[in-house]
């Protein structure tokens, strides 16, 4: 199967896969250029906890055996092996990492490669079960998070990223969360990048080791590839047992060259990290939930629309869909005295999506007056009718500038026993009596309703919205859990 930047798909659901191989492949303008994967096993919280979880050519196989790199056969240059049944249940994902050596010093950059791809094979059988092509969109970048590989439901599934850094090696390290040192001197950084440099040789443990002897630092940088052939034995060259130390001198590298080239996320890797700190914050981590939006496109949001402001709003709330919604995919409609439900969005494609999607769309009856019973009723309809035998709970967040209708309440209330929350936003300076008085609805099992009012949401920092915006969530789960309406 072909995948696409930003697609999820099953790895695991329906197949008796115990050894997944990720092949990986690509083609260096240049013959000088070292090019080397890495996986960082990471816990549920989206960091690597321990040196001994970054997997690279100076400590090539995890400590219970369950994780194995080195040199790749049938075209492809390197792969990563995963015996899924011996991981650790404290790994939640496995990132997936491509780096370009001393990118930034020598000047090589990701435009100078080309073909890049990713293959998930079974190891027993040999069926490649799916392709990613990368990378065609990247040019400075010196480092890429190719892809995941996470649980999902007892399940593995693939995520594929094909995200660009700046900052190379160090650049990944620090956004999973080893700790580097900078006090480690650019001479000791120089030593490692020196072992880096040297594996391509079969020379580099020696040199690791030797510049590690200089400094005691606890994490790990991604260097050049040792190599893993899928029945091979890692190389020679590759000590059997790796010790911290290795790793830790390649981490020195890293502070010293993130301190000059920090690294470069996209606007929604961005937003999506401060998603993770608030879905920390409020115990919301391993949740999934379906998650849609609902935008006023009445006569007096005309502006917005042609401002962006409507733009950017989808976008802010794609990247919470990105962490709750295993698909990563943002449900759409636009209502005014009609409604549309729209394609959904997700971050292969949201790019102009309002001015595509929706202003230039002749289909869409646009910027009348508003009447939000019937969109509220087509969202319940997808979700409890068309979706029936998804079990997941829906996060809806219902962006509205004014004037709500009275009949909206009966909605909300007979909704009450569906596994759906509406988050409703007001945004302006409108009437919104009918949306304050949410709180004090009775007649409901559940509350499950919330409203905020944002004045001028564009002036609203990310870490503000997404902690209004989840305010009330984490309490409408239990209690819909504690009512049966959500299973426990």
């Amino acid at each position: 199967m072909q995948l696409l930047k930003g697609q999820k798909t099953d790895v695991t659901k329906g197949r008796d896969l115990n050894e997944l191989i990720l092949s990986f492949g690509w083609t260096a303008r240049n013959a000088e250029m070292g090019i080397d994967a890495a996986a960082f096993l990471l816990s549920e919280q989206g960091k690597c906890e321990r040196d001994e979880d970054f997997i690279f050519y100076g400590n090539p196989v995890s400590q219970d055996g369950s994780v194995n790199h080195a040199a790749a056969g049938n075209g492809d240059k390197e792969s990563i092996t995963v015996m899924l049944p011996r991981l650790s249940q404290k790994v939640a994902r496995i990132a997936l990492t491509l780096t370009i050596y001393e990118g930034e010093q020598l000047n090589h950059r990701m435009k100078d490669v080309s073909g890049l791809y990713v293959r998930l094979l079974d190891r027993q059988s040999g069926e490649e079960l799916h392709h990613f092509d990368y990378g065609s969109d990247l040019a400075q970048e010196t480092a890429i998070v190719v892809g995941e590989l996470y649980r999902h439901n007892g399940e593995w599934k693939f995520s594929a990223v094909g995200s660009g850094f700046n900052g190379g090696l160090a650049a990944l390290c620090v956004n999973y969360g080893l700790e580097v040192e900078s006090t480690g001197s650019s001479e000791v950084a120089a030593a490692a990048e020196t072992a880096v440099k040297g594996s391509n040789n079969t020379a580099a443990p020696d040199k690791l080791s030797a510049s590690a002897s200089s400094s005691a630092s606890p994490s790990a940088q991604t260097p050049a590839a040792a190599s893993n052939d899928p029945s091979s034995q890692p190389l020679s060259s590759a000590p059997a047992n790796p010790s911290v130390p290795q790793a830790a001198s390649a981490s020195s590298a890293a502070a010293s060259a993130q301190a000059l080239n920090p690294p470069v996320l996209s606007k929604i890797d961005l937003r999506k990290k401060i998603v993770q700190l608030t879905l920390e914050k409020k115990q919301l981590t391993g949740v999934t939930a379906r998650v849609g939006i609902v935008l006023d496109i009445s006569g007096s949001m005309r502006t917005l629309y042609a401002r962006g402001v409507v733009q950017e709003v989808v976008e802010r709330i794609l990247a919470v869909a990105s962490k709750f919604d295993d698909n990563g995919v943002l449900d759409v409609w636009v209502y005014d005295n009609e409604f549309s439900r729209m394609d959904s969005v997700t971050e292969r494609d949201f790019g102009d999506y309002v001015k595509r999607h929706i202003l230039n769309n002749r289909s869409i009856h646009k910027f009348g007056f508003n009447n939000e019973p019937p969109v509220m009723e087509d969202v319940i309809r997808k979700y409890t009718k068309e979706e029936e035998k998804d079990k997941a709970p829906v996060f809806i967040i219902f962006i509205n500038d004014g004037g709500v209708v009275r009949a909206t309440k009966k909605v909300i209330r007979n909704a009450a026993v569906q596994p759906i929350f509406w988050q409703f936003v007001g945004i302006g300076n409108s009437d919104f009596e009918v949306l304050e008085g949410l709180d004090n609805m009775t007649g409901r099992v559940v509350d499950n309703a919330d409203f905020v009012h944002l004045d001028r949401i564009e002036e609203v920092t990310d870490e503000e919205l997404y902690d209004r915006l989840l305010n009330e969530f984490p309490q409408w789960l239990k209690a819909a859990k504690d009512k049966r309406i959500l299973q426990s």
